[in-house]
């Protein structure tokens, strides 16, 4: 099973106050590949529920995620730490920007704790960017993971991390604590980082990767772009490329949708086919895993593909 936890916003507050200068910027119409069934199964509902009694918030929910029904029909979700509130202003996202509120020192075991109510095989734990923060949150990810661990000592744990731009030593502090799988999204080619992700450096986040596997090479490494921004089709294998000199191991390639009419409009939708011709040229790049198709996300099917991970570095090893 798979979870990650958010800490998200109050739905009366006005959202994307950073965002309301974007002009209205239209999508075309989702073709019927991109569509999904409206969640109404009893595992959804009972994954609702269990989220509310336990005072939690999911990424699932405030990213508008298309798999969420899918999911949460088999109890996983997604926990996101460290707030409702990002720092960042990125053009694709759907969590609100602003001053965030002080970390609570409850949440690590509150997480811990949801896990084990849930009894989760696998864990995925993302956060919002905290650029205010000394360390960029890195000790408050460590803090988690130890919970967890000990919580849950059978549980693998992958975190989706930010970027710790400028945070010296927090890459170092969230590596200590081991977390089996270690995610740093790329989430577009570098051409677009302007418009689409403009508080990142494409570089920095390729140097974070590689650094993970020179400070503990047993820990698999995981990143994942978002298709349908305007990219070219040389791009994106330009960023397999660096993400391969990187040593990074899994890549996701998923694509991307617009949350409201004031983010980055879709310029694309890439047909499944295309997909499929992605998802062939990394393997034969050398990534241990690769999932590549309209529906892709970070942390859909985290729990399997994670057991898929573990078996592929094996018939490498062999």
């Amino acid at each position: 099973m798979v979870v990650i936890v958010d800490t998200i916003s109050n739905p009366l507050r006005p959202r994307h106050p950073e965002k309301v200068n974007r002009p209205d910027s239209a999508s075309p119409p989702k073709p019927d590949w991109i569509r999904v069934r409206a969640p109404n199964t009893r595992g959804y509902a009972d994954t609702r529920n269990i989220v509310r009694a336990n005072g939690l918030h999911t990424v699932c929910e405030e990213a508008g995620c298309p798999n969420i029904g899918e999911c949460w029909d088999k109890k996983h979700a997604t926990f996101m730490i460290m707030g409702d509130t990002c720092t960042r202003a990125c053009a694709f996202c759907n969590v609100k920007t602003g001053m965030p509120n002080a970390l609570d020192a409850a949440e690590p075991h509150n997480v811990a704790e949801a896990v084990a109510k849930l009894g989760l095989a696998h864990v995925v734990v993302t956060s919002v960017d905290r650029d205010d923060l000394a360390d960029g949150g890195a000790e408050h990810f460590a803090q988690t993971i130890r919970a967890i661990r000990a919580a849950c000592p059978s549980t693998t744990i992958e975190i989706l991390t930010p970027d710790f731009l400028r945070k010296e030593g927090a890459l170092e502090v969230v590596v200590s604590a081991k977390p089996d799988v270690f995610n740093h999204n790329l989430e577009t080619v570098p051409s677009r980082y302007l418009t689409v992700r403009p508080g990142a450096r494409y570089f920095h986040s390729i140097r974070l990767l590689q650094r993970v596997k020179e400070l503990d090479p047993t820990i698999f490494t995981k990143s994942g772009i978002m298709v349908g921004l305007g990219e070219e089709r040389h791009e994106v294998q330009q960023v397999m490329d660096d993400l391969r000199s990187a040593d990074v191991d899994f890549l996701t390639i998923g694509q991307y949708l617009q949350p409201t009419r004031k983010h980055h409009a879709v310029m694309r939708y890439v047909p499944p086919a295309e997909f499929s011709s992605y998802e062939k040229v990394a393997y034969t790049k050398g990534f241990l895993m690769v999932s590549a198709s309209p529906l892709t996300r970070s942390s859909h099917h985290a729990g399997e593909d994670f057991a898929r991970l573990k078996a592929a570095r094996a018939a490498v090893a062999r």
